[in-house]
This record gives structure tokens, sequence and C-alpha cells, in this order.
């Protein structure tokens, strides 16, 4: 069997860390991801897909994104239901977290900034990022101009 779920959007509200009466880190947040597709005359439409992540990947997702940021996610598809208090019977369909990872987003004016880093990258595990590259800085790739042409032996370029 297979149930693996991957998203990249954005996250649509303030994270609010929670603990369970055991005292685990749980955190419940909405991701607003874009439809590929666009119907001519229509607006682009919008999934909101709740997603839930424990201990580590929650403390993670609430100390390095905010609100508005781009997140990209993998995790696994999960459904229950509850009953309100009126008896109403409730369904609902949740990602639960395993990875997060940055999406390169830059860092834009007067939004979210990460907090200062002393001693090096976070020491979290299971986390799907370059612990060494910072999250709100953009890399430089370079140009065509910076490459040379190399040739072989047969006059064959690689």
């Amino acid at each position: 069997m297979l149930n693996r779920v991957i998203l990249m959007g954005r996250i649509t509200q303030d994270l609010d860390l929670r603990q369970t009466q055991s005292g685990r880190a749980v955190l419940s947040f909405t991701v607003a991801v874009d439809r590929n597709y666009v119907k001519q005359g229509e607006e682009r439409q919008t999934d909101f897909i709740n997603c839930v992540a424990w201990s580590q990947q929650a403390e993670f997702i609430t100390k390095y994104f905010a609100k508005g940021r781009m997140i990209a996610l993998e995790g696994n598809l999960r459904t229950r239901t509850y009953d309100d208090k009126n008896g109403t019977k409730h369904y609902v369909t949740e990602v639960f977290v395993d990875n997060v990872s940055f999406t390169g987003e830059p860092k834009q004016q007067g939004s979210y900034s990460a907090p200062a880093q002393t001693g090096g990258a976070p020491k979290n595990t299971n986390q799907n990022y370059a612990a060494n590259t910072p999250s709100n800085e953009a890399i430089s790739i370079g140009g065509m101009n910076d490459f040379e042409e190399i040739f072989s032996e047969d006059g064959t370029p690689f």
C-alpha cells in the first residue's frame, strides 16, 4: 500500500504550537495550494489542506515558517471522525507531516525573518533541507560566462 502526499503552498494562518497533556508538541495548520488547471475566463482555484505536525517537526515549522510563507512538505493522508457537542458527526482529512523543506522563496520586505542562529544549523532530525544553507538567502548560480568549454583529445566537447 502507498499513502504519500507532497505539497507546496502558503501557510494560511498564524502558527500556534500546542502541547498535549503528555507534553508532546503538536501543530495544526492549513496550507493553500493553487490548482494547476484554470478554465478559460475563470479565476484560479485554491485548495486549503489541513496539516498536522508532531514533536520536532512541529517545533521546526513554528521556528522557521510563518503565515504567508511558502512551505514544501511531505507526509501521509489520514482521516478521522468525531462527534461535536450537538452529536453531529464530522469527517476530517489531514496530512500528517513527515518532512519539511524550504522552497527557496526570497525574503520579502516586511515579512518573516528567521531568528538568529548560534552554533550552526538547528539540531532537528528528519528535516529534508540543506543544513548549511540559510532558508532566507538567495543562492547565486552564475552565468554562462562563468563556464569554460572543455574538449577531449578527440575534439568532442564535454
